[in-house]
């Protein structure tokens, strides 16, 4: 019998955002490789900030992985870095995510051997979170990347913030990088006609999961300059606990009962479908829908 064949999905969070040759760098790994293929990558000069998103077979992925996480170390130097998305390394976070004929614990094991091989080859100081964590307290990114790139070099000084592998001191340029395995997670933002900050601080506020908000919900404030206006961005880490209609609506009724009138929403990189068809079975009112009546999944059946 014949072994399925394993694919694995990796979204990379790497803080660059404006400079398009650097961002064609650390995006080239992942181009005409057999075995990997690169699905999206964009990028926001506001936050300065790419999120890349690539599946794959777990080997060749791998190495796609660290090649790219090289090019960043190589080019990006957070010394010099402003942005208004929070970052705490050069290569923020690297997620896997298991998408077929994998399970949860393989792609731990995957994101084990990349951050024990990125710390020994780049020096760089990781930590393991979600369900890669080493402990319950670094579970949350959140948590850490308080302090961020600034305070780095005092937190993991600390013998609570040691990390899971490289050395004990930041690296210079490059920072601290976040590696592990995780559902699904839909990067959602929301942006108001306002230039007021401290209303996007507000609403993110009240329907972030740890102020009491929605369940599996991340929030923060952004201001959009060039824009003239503010985000609320999100990291929604459960889709079936906390549905993107839930949140839209919840923040559209903020909004308004401050007089303040939403400009639409976004996507960063891919989402579910199971996410997209659940929020227009909401809004269009179809009752008893199936997602075997979604053409395009019968026809990959």
């Amino acid at each position: 019998m014949t072994e399925k064949k394993k694919t694995v999905e990796c979204v990379p969070n790497f803080s660059e955002g404006r400079d398009p040759e650097k961002m064609d760098r650390i995006v080239d790994p992942f181009r005409g490789k057999d075995g990997v293929k690169l699905l999206d990558y964009q990028a926001d000069p506001d936050h300065n900030r790419m999120v890349v998103t690539v599946v794959g077979e777990p080997g060749p992925l791998k190495e796609a992985v660290i090649e790219a996480i090289g090019a960043a170390v190589a080019c990006i130097d957070l010394r010099q870095h402003t942005g208004q998305h929070p970052r705490m390394g050069a290569v923020d976070v690297v997620p896997f995510i298991p998408v077929l004929n994998m399970t949860m614990q393989e792609a731990v094991d995957l994101s084990r051997e990349v951050a024990e091989q990125t710390a020994k080859e780049f020096g760089l100081p990781v930590f393991l979170y979600e369900e890669s964590a080493s402990r319950p307290e670094r579970r949350n990114l959140a948590t850490l990347r308080k302090g961020q790139f600034e305070g780095m070099a005092e937190k993991i000084k600390q013998p609570d913030w040691i990390p899971d592998f490289g050395p004990a001191e930041i690296h210079p340029s490059a920072g601290v990088t976040a590696i592990g395995a995780r559902m699904p997670l839909i990067a959602f933002n929301i942006n108001l006609r306002t230039p007021k900050l401290e209303i996007a601080d507000a609403i993110a506020k009240m329907v972030r999961e740890s102020s009491g908000g929605l369940a599996c919900c991340k929030a923060i404030g952004v201001e959009l300059k060039d824009k003239g206006m503010v985000q609320v961005s999100m990291n929604m880490t459960d889709y079936t606990r906390t549905g993107l209609h839930m949140i839209f609506e919840l923040i559209r009724s903020e909004a308004e009962s401050r007089g303040i009138n939403l400009a639409g929403s976004e996507i960063v990189g891919l989402a579910p479908m199971e996410a997209l068809i659940d929020t227009a079975v909401t809004y269009l009112w179809i009752q008893d829908f199936s997602m075997e009546q979604i053409l395009e999944k019968r026809l990959l059946e």
